[in-house]
């Protein structure tokens, strides 16, 4: 029969209140009066009252009580997220008061309540009895979901968004697990909820097995507050992060503090980062961090860091200008270190601009730098503190000659000023000026072959002299070099300007590329340095002391099936290495894995003392739709002994989300031992909570 569309539920109600109701629509097979003010609707019907849809076999529509009786298989959805399904139903016009029975509550698509009944009022309070909850998918051939919460009654708070359960049981796998007489949870449209987290089961042989159990607050729509309770026989620890957003920034606030066995004394640390936009293009950043003692971070597992670096650092990025102001305290937690002898203050200003070169040729660098190192101590020597003024100006440049032969240059000088005080080895003050030069020679060559892929190769070739002679101050800044494919043509390879390399040098190095046309690409570079005279400033395994370098070599491979391999060396001949490292990562959609190789021999220039060769793998892997695990290894070569080994097992499903996981750190030093910890952690979706629950993870048999 051909549906009817009418707009009688409005035009039925009365002129005086007409102005006050909103508008109704409605599409039915059949429409008719039986008596009057009373309009029966019959047959696939709609109504539609602003954003609320109401699907229903039958509605009928009494003028006189403003009442609809609703004769179901019926569906209301109030453009929110919120769906009611019932057998039957008597509701006001505008919905929102009324009885439901066989009722069946779907929300923001995640989490279902089934009822006898329920009803709802003006206040905005849907009351259900006898309930069924849960985001898990019940398929017909009658299996028990994965969990269900099962209570007398759960009133819902539309305008809190809030779930109240009264006599609440929670089952697992349909056997009851425990009882709350009272259970508030967020339902699944409230994003920031006030109350607990997921807990998380912890155990490790140092701090025993405990239970983790957050507790978030909300600040406003702009801040929060979590507080995490850690009990175990071990140690009582009170975890808390704030968070606090503005219009021009943020600021994160993380610390704990506890009280163990293993101290006499109380434990804890405070870490506070925060950024912010100024105006005029500056920018805030600060990093405070603290710690008790140097195990502390290590034996709860907050963090893997080994120093500890607070800050404050006020930024200016222009077109060609760029400024910033900083100030760094650092604190080592290694055994080996020692604060007091360390720089533990740091203060740096620096500018540098740059503009167009003469005949607009190139580039003009300017930059102007003050530092500054301070140390604790007071003794000569150990206590060394150290500032450094130094200001430059460069000309770069670069031009394409004939035959694609590409000819560069730099052009520059400098000049320093070094006070050095509490070391009567070296100077208290020393002034130099440092002039550059060199030129660079690049002559790209490109080939396509038959089957289409691209040859790049590209030798190199450049001559560069630095004047002045070396200064006899001890550096605080260029203690490590690494010799690699960025400073392969730099005039200096020391990571700072308080240290040059002097005298002529000459480089010469080759790059080539292939790019298939199957989208698999590779590249290798090769490269080394001769000098008229060598620089033992520089360390042993650095790979540049001497009149001429190691032999950089370099290596890449990519393809489109998620495989990337990247390898570097300094090799003093064919076989002999320096050092070396080399990382292969490699991802799918259901797989994923990262490699790393390193090695580093003994150099007592750079504090280590013995050969340093350690390999390291972490990954994941999907075993089913459902279950993935994952693991991460880290073993010492040069030791002959697992220094790290872990593994993890998630299971997920549409409901819930269960991870196991459990780790070993075998090293150990005066400050720390080695240790294992397990952990678990039980997440049931479809609330605030507990994320968003993934209907298409699992399906029912036919």
């Amino acid at each position: 029969m051909q549906k009817i569309l009418l707009f009688l539920l409005w035009a039925l109600v009365p002129a005086a209140a007409l102005a006050q109701a909103d508008l109704a629509y409605l599409i039915a097979d059949r429409v008719f009066l039986k008596d009057k003010g009373i309009l029966i609707a019959e047959g696939a019907v709609e109504v539609w009252q602003n954003d609320t849809r109401l699907l229903a076999t039958r509605v009928v529509y009494d003028r006189t009580a403003d009442r609809l009786e609703i004769t179901g298989p019926m569906r209301l959805e109030d453009g929110e997220g919120l769906v009611l399904i019932a057998a039957e139903a008597d509701l006001s016009t505008d919905f929102r008061t009324g009885l439901l029975r066989g009722v069946r509550m779907i929300m923001d698509d995640q989490l279902q309540l089934a009822a006898a009944d329920a009803r709802r009022n003006q206040d905005g309070f849907t009351q259900l009895r006898s309930v069924v909850a849960s985001s898990c998918q019940v398929c017909e051939q009658g299996s028990p979901p994965v969990w269900e919460i099962r209570a007398r009654s759960v009133l819902h708070d539309h305008e809190a968004q809030q779930l109240y359960f009264e006599h609440a049981q929670l089952r697992v796998m349909d056997t009851p697990v425990f009882y709350l007489p009272r259970l508030r949870l967020p339902d699944p449209s409230l994003k920031r909820a006030r109350g607990f987290l997921i807990p998380q089961l912890d155990s490790s042989t140092l701090l025993g097995f405990g239970i983790k159990l957050p507790y978030f607050i909300p600040m406003g729509d702009h801040a929060d507050l979590t507080l995490t309770p850690y009990l175990s026989p071990v140690t009582s620890t009170l975890q808390m992060r704030l968070r606090r957003a503005f219009l021009n920034g943020d600021i994160r606030v993380e610390g704990a503090i506890s009280k163990d066995s293993l101290e006499e004394k109380a434990r804890g640390f405070l870490d506070a980062t925060g950024q912010f936009d100024l105006r005029d293009h500056m920018h805030l950043n600060f990093d405070l961090q603290m710690v008790s003692d140097d195990a502390y971070l290590s034996e709860y597992d907050f963090s893997k860091s080994d120093r500890l670096e607070s800050g404050i650092a006020l930024t200016r990025i222009l077109d060609k200008n760029f400024s910033q102001a900083e100030i760094t305290h650092f604190e080592s937690l290694r055994d080996s270190e020692n604060n007091a002898t360390q720089p533990t203050f740091l203060g740096r200003l620096e500018h540098r601009t740059s503009t167009s070169g003469p005949r607009g040729l190139g580039t003009l660098r300017y930059s102007a730098l003050a530092t500054g190192f301070y140390r604790t101590s007071d003794e000569n020597v150990d206590g060394r503190d150290m500032w450094r003024l130094h200001a430059d100006a460069a000309w770069l440049g670069q031009k394409t000659v004939g035959q694609g032969l590409r000819f560069g240059w730099t052009l520059g000088v400098s000049a320093e000023r070094i006070m050095t005080r509490q070391d009567d080895t070296v100077p208290d003050l020393v002034n130099q000026i440092t002039p550059a030069a060199g030129v660079t020679l690049r002559w790209p060559l490109i080939r396509t072959s038959q089957t289409g892929a691209r040859h790049l190769v590209e030798p190199v070739a450049q001559l560069g002299w630095t004047g002045g002679t070396r200064n006899e101050t001890v550096s605080d800044e260029s203690i490590i070099q690494e010799f690699d494919e960025g400073n392969l043509l730099s005039l200096s390879r020391f990571p700072a300007t308080d240290r040059y390399e002097r005298g002529a040098q000459a480089v010469t190095g080759v790059r080539w590329s292939r790019y298939d046309a199957l989208g698999w690409s590779s590249s290798l570079t090769l490269g080394r340095v001769w000098r008229n005279e060598s620089n033992d400033a520089f360390t042993q395994t650095s790979g540049l002391r001497g009149t001429r370098s190691d032999w950089l070599v370099a290596t890449k491979y990519s393809n489109t099936q998620g495989l990337s391999l990247a390898a570097r060396g300094l090799f003093d001949g064919l076989t002999s290495a320096k050092s070396a490292e080399a990382r292969a990562t490699w991802a799918t959609e259901n797989a994923s894995m990262d490699a790393s190789y390193v090695l580093e021999i003994a150099d007592p220039d750079e504090n280590r003392s013995v050969t340093q060769s350690e390999w390291s793998i972490s990954g994941a892997y999907d075993v089913t739709r459902n279950w993935t695990a994952s693991t991460n290894w880290r073993y010492d070569l040069s030791a002959d002994e697992v220094a790290l080994a872990g593994f993890g097992l998630d299971y997920r499903n549409e409901c819930v989300d269960v991870g196991f996981s459990v780790s070993r750190r075998f090293t150990s030093s005066s400050t720390v031992d080695p240790s294992t910890r397990f952990g678990l952690t039980v997440t049931l979706k479809g609330f605030s909570t507990g994320g968003q629950a993934s209907p298409d993870l699992r399906t029912c048999r036919p």
